[in-house]
C-alpha cells in the first residue's frame, strides 16, 4: 500500500513539474521596479537607431553623418504605458519571429530587443528580409513604432541633427 501511494505521489509530482514551460514568464500586473528595455532598429546590419532605458539614452542614425546620442528619461506614466503594451502582447512569452518567404528583400528592416521584467531578461530579434512577417513580429513592429513616436516628441530627440542621405 505504501508503495502504491508513494508511486502516485511521485507520478503526480513529475506530471506537475513537467507541465511548467520555462520559456514563458508571466509579467506582473504592476510594472516592476527593474523594468527596462532596449530596442535597436534600422536596415539590415545598420541598426544605429537605439532606444535604451538601461542607459537612459536614444541614438539616432544620421546615415552618412554617423549617429548621435542624447540622454532621455521616460516618465513613470510613459514607462507604465509601454509596460502595459508589452504585457498585452505577452512580450516575455514565446514568440514566432521568423517566416520563410519566396523572396529576399534588401534593404530589410531588423529590430533587436532586450527586455528586463521582474528579474528576467529576454533578448530576441526579427527581420522582414524574407518579405513576410509573423503576427508576433508585426506586434513588435507596432510596439517599436509606438515607442519611437513617443521618443521623437521629446526635446532631447528634437535637438539631435537631421539625418542626411538614405539607404538603397
Amino acid at each position: 500500500m505504501k508503495g502504491i501511494l508513494c508511486t502516485l505521489l511521485i507520478s503526480l509530482w513529475v506530471m506537475t513539474g513537467c507541465s511548467h514551460n520555462s520559456e514563458e514568464t508571466e509579467m506582473p500586473l504592476e510594472m516592476p521596479i527593474d523594468f527596462n528595455f532596449m530596442v535597436s532598429f534600422g536596415y539590415g546590419d545598420v541598426t544605429k537607431n537605439v532606444i535604451d532605458t538601461y542607459m537612459g539614452t536614444v541614438t539616432k542614425d544620421l546615415i552618412i553623418k554617423g549617429s548621435e546620442t542624447a540622454n532621455i528619461i521616460f516618465t513613470t506614466d510613459e514607462l507604465r504605458e509601454i509596460y502595459d503594451k508589452m504585457k498585452a502582447i505577452d512580450i516575455m512569452g514565446p514568440k514566432e519571429l521568423s517566416k520563410e518567404g519566396s523572396c529576399f528583400k534588401t534593404p530589410s528592416n531588423e529590430d533587436k530587443w532586450k527586455i528586463t521584467v521582474d528579474g528576467e531578461t529576454k533578448t530576441f530579434s526579427w527581420t522582414d528580409q524574407n518579405c513576410g512577417m509573423t503576427e508576433d513580429a508585426n506586434q513588435l513592429l507596432e510596439l517599436r513604432i509606438y515607442i519611437q513616436h513617443m521618443v521623437e516628441g521629446t526635446e532631447a530627440y528634437k535637438s539631435l541633427p537631421e539625418a542626411e542621405g538614405g539607404y538603397d
